[in-house]
C-alpha cells in the first residue's frame, strides 16, 4: 500500500539541478493553467499511455481509486520519460469515487453527464488527484490528495439546463464540472484544495521544484 504522504525517492535528493526542463505529460488545459498561473513554464506532450485500457485492468483487479489515480499518474509520467531522456515528466491523473465506492469517469456525452449528476445529487463523493514525476524513466516523486465534496440535491430542471449550458466545459471533466466556474453551484460543502478538485496537487508540486532548485526556495 502506498504511503499517504508524499514520497521523495533517495535519488533526488542530493543534487539542486535548475537547468532541467519540466514537461507535462498531459495536454489537459486545466493543469497547464494551474501551472503557468504559478509561473511554471512547462512543455506539454501527450504521454500516448491507453488510460482506458490500463484503468480497466487496475480496476479488475480490485485497485482502489487512490492507487489507481497514482497508477495512472506514473504510467503517463514514466512512458513520456522514457520517450524524451532528460527533464522531469510530470504525470498526473484524478479519480471520483462515490460514497459506495462506486468510481465515475467522464462523461460520454450529455445524457451520460445528466446521469452522472443525478447519481452524485445530495450525496458526498472524493476527488483522489496523483501526480508523480519521473526522471530518466524513473519515478522520483509523487503525491497524492483527497478533496470531499457534498452535493446538494439537485432538480432534474437544473441538471438539464446545466449541462445544456456547460457541455463544451465539462465534457471531459470527471464528475462533470468545473469548480472554478458554474460547477461551484453544485455544492453545499467542499472539504480540500481547489487545486486538487481542479486536478493537480499543485502546492505539493511547488514544493518539490523548490528542492530540485527549479524554483526559488
Amino acid at each position: 500500500m502506498l504511503p499517504p504522504e508524499t514520497v521523495l525517492s533517495a535519488a533526488v535528493r542530493p543534487t539542486a539541478m535548475n537547468d532541467l526542463p519540466l514537461i507535462l505529460a498531459s495536454k489537459s488545459q486545466a493543469r497547464r493553467a494551474m501551472l503557468a498561473a504559478a509561473g511554471i513554464t512547462a512543455e506539454a506532450i501527450a504521454p500516448n499511455v491507453d488510460e482506458d485500457a490500463l484503468k480497466e485492468g487496475l480496476k479488475s483487479e480490485g485497485v482502489t481509486a487512490r492507487n489507481l489515480a497514482d497508477a495512472l499518474a506514473e504510467a503517463k509520467a514514466v512512458r513520456l520519460s522514457r520517450r524524451v531522456g532528460a527533464g522531469l515528466v510530470l504525470g498526473a491523473d484524478q479519480i471520483l469515487a462515490m460514497d459506495d465506492g462506486v468510481m465515475l469517469d467522464k462523461p460520454v456525452d450529455p445524457a451520460d453527464a445528466i446521469a452522472h449528476l443525478k447519481l452524485l445529487s445530495g450525496r458526498k463523493h472524493k476527488l483522489f488527484s496523483a501526480a508523480v514525476i519521473a526522471e530518466q524513466g524513473t519515478p522520483v516523486w509523487r503525491h497524492i490528495d483527497i478533496a470531499t465534496l457534498s452535493v446538494r440535491p439537485l432538480s432534474d430542471a437544473f441538471i438539464e439546463q446545466y449541462v445544456e449550458a456547460e457541455w463544451d466545459n465539462i465534457r471531459h471533466c470527471v464528475g462533470c464540472y468545473e469548480i472554478e466556474g458554474r460547477g461551484a453551484q453544485l455544492f453545499s460543502a467542499i472539504d480540500g484544495s481547489q487545486f486538487t478538485i481542479m486536478g493537480l496537487p499543485l502546492l505539493h508540486l511547488l514544493d518539490y521544484l523548490r528542492i530540485r532548485g527549479i524554483l526559488t526556495s
